[in-house]
């Protein structure tokens, strides 16, 4: 299939170089200055595996194209958008965004069927361009069942480069349990600039965890999402001690964060259900203060 990766960082490298390494026609969409400092290929650095792919690079949708992965940052999407012209042919679009507003915003221009959402679980870095660096053990995309028979083969060359990929037939309990797992884990450690061991051994901030896990639960019941709570607390239990959310590796580096995307998304949610989340706020008001003692903007 020919692919074309909107987003070529951390996450939208890393799926465009297993696809390329499976043998999949894959373009990254980049902006035109970026375009001559990238060297054209991927390369890829898994727990157990380095290679190196080519890609081809553009800096819009120029082909029909049969998958397209967005991947950008969410308060990104409306801009790089530019990047695929109204006339485009595209089959299926999978956007791998954070949060859940990005959904209806992506079918209000290209209808609904095409858009088959999609989560995605992995700690991955871009060090440099073109040079993608996968920190987790695992690599966990799940995709609505809509797409099933348009995916099916896709998800098995992403098998074959050691993703575990599922099709699920409740598209909002999908968004809402990746809401659920992600916007906790990221606002505790951006908040705390602590990784997932340091959140375990200190017991206020693990309380803090375990309550914002319990607020995107019940806002997600009310918006008829069934997330468990005990089974992502227990996930989160499970992951790598080292690990840390990408919120937090942008603000210690200086980026700006997906602040509204996240939080603002579980606390938007929880006003409309007249349902307080004040863990999560109060989160979100400790990020904004080290924003604000940076002198990063959140973006919103």
């Amino acid at each position: 299939m020919k692919h074309a990766i909107l987003g070529a960082g951390a996450v939208g490298g890393l799926v465009g170089a297993a696809l390329a390494d499976e043998g999949e026609d894959v373009t990254l969409l980049v902006r035109p200055e970026s375009k001559t400092p990238h060297p054209g290929t991927l390369n890829l650095k898994t727990p157990s595996d380095t290679f190196e792919t080519a890609v081809r690079l553009e800096t819009k949708l120029a082909d029909d194209t049969d998958v397209l992965w967005i991947a950008v940052k969410a308060y990104q999407l409306i801009g790089a958008l530019r990047s695929v012209p109204s006339e485009s042919k595209i089959g299926t679009i999978i956007p791998l965004l954070n949060g859940i507003d990005h959904v209806d915003l992506l079918r209000a221009r290209f209808g609904h069927d095409p858009v088959v959402p999609a989560t995605i679980a992995v700690e991955s870095e871009r060090i440099a361009p073109g040079q993608i660096v996968q920190r987790s053990p695992f690599a966990r995309l799940a995709l609505s069942m809509t797409g099933q028979q348009r995916l099916a083969s896709v998800a098995d060359r992403l098998r074959h480069g050691g993703f575990t990929c599922e099709f699920h037939a409740d598209e909002k309990t999908m968004l809402w349990s990746k809401l659920a797992f992600l916007g906790p884990f990221a606002l505790t450690g951006t908040a705390s600039d602590k990784d997932k061991q340091g959140i375990f051994a200190d017991a206020a901030w693990r309380a803090r965890l375990e309550s914002a896990v319990g607020e995107v639960c019940t806002v997600a019941a009310a918006d008829g999402a069934a997330v468990d709570r005990e089974k992502i607390i227990a996930t989160l239990a499970s992951l790598p001690a080292t690990m840390r959310s990408s919120m937090q590796k942008d603000v210690s580096a200086g980026r700006v964060p997906e602040l509204d995307a996240v939080g603002g998304t579980i606390v938007r949610a929880g006003q409309r259900y007249g349902l307080d989340v004040p863990v999560t706020r109060e989160l979100v008001a400790r990020i904004q203060e080290r924003l604000n003692t940076l002198h990063i903007a959140a973006a919103s």
